[in-house]
C-alpha cells in the first residue's frame, strides 16, 4: 500500500468513512500519488482545536459551511462532533439555518453592493430573519457563524457588517480569524470529501 492510500484512508476513517471509499477527485489525488493528501489530512484535523473556540464553537462552525458547501458527508460528520462536543439538537438546527439565511443575505447584499445604486437600498428587502433576532447559540457566535459564511459566500458587505458586529460583542480578532480558518478548511475538505 502506498503512503498516499493509507494518508487517504486515514482521513478517511476521521470522517468516519470506509477505507475503500472513493469518489474521483480521492481517485485523482490518490493515481496522482499526490502529496496534498498529507496536507489535507493535517489541515481537516487541525479544525478542531482553537486557543479563541471551544470545541463546540469549532465543530458548529464548522456544520455551518458544510450545510451552506451542501456536502452530506461533512454535513453528517460535523452534525455527530458538534453534538458529541455538547450541542443540544437546537444548536445544531441554528448552525444550518445559519447556513441558509446567510445564502440569502449574501446574494441579496451582494448585488446592492455591486450595483452600487440607492435605490436598491431603499427597496424594502422583504425577507424574514427572525433566526437572528435571538439566537439560542448567543448573539457574538451567531454573528461570528454568520461571517464565516460570508466569507465562504463572498459577501464584502456582509463579512464586514458582521466583523463590526462581533467585535462590538466584545469578541477578538483571534476568534474571527479562527472562525475564518475553519471555514476554509471545511470548504476546502469539501472539494474532496463528498
Amino acid at each position: 500500500m502506498s503512503e498516499i492510500t493509507e494518508t487517504i484512508q486515514e482521513l478517511l476513517a476521521v470522517v468516519g468513512l470506509d477505507a475503500e471509499y472513493r469518489n474521483d477527485t480521492l481517485g485523482l489525488l490518490e493515481k496522482g500519488n499526490s502529496r496534498y493528501v498529507r496536507d489535507l489530512k493535517l489541515n481537516f484535523t487541525s479544525t478542531f482545536t482553537s486557543a479563541h473556540l471551544s470545541e463546540k464553537e469549532c465543530a458548529l462552525v464548522a456544520l455551518s459551511i458544510a450545510v451552506n458547501n451542501n456536502n452530506k458527508v461533512l454535513t453528517e460528520f460535523f452534525e455527530k462532533q458538534s453534538i458529541e462536543k455538547g450541542a443540544t439538537a437546537e444548536d445544531v438546527a441554528e448552525a444550518a439555518g445559519c447556513a441558509s439565511l446567510l445564502a440569502l443575505n449574501n446574494v441579496f447584499y451582494r448585488f446592492r453592493h455591486f450595483t452600487g445604486k440607492e435605490k436598491y437600498t431603499q427597496i424594502p428587502a422583504r425577507v424574514r430573519m427572525q433566526l437572528m433576532s435571538s439566537p439560542v447559540t448567543g448573539k457574538e457566535f451567531f454573528e461570528l457563524m454568520s461571517l464565516a459564511v460570508s466569507a465562504v459566500n463572498g459577501c464584502e458587505m456582509c463579512v464586514n457588517a458582521h466583523e463590526k458586529s462581533i467585535l462590538g460583542l466584545g469578541a477578538t480578532e483571534e476568534r474571527v480569524f479562527d472562525a475564518v480558518r475553519i471555514a476554509s478548511i471545511v470548504t476546502s475538505a469539501g472539494k474532496v470529501l463528498y
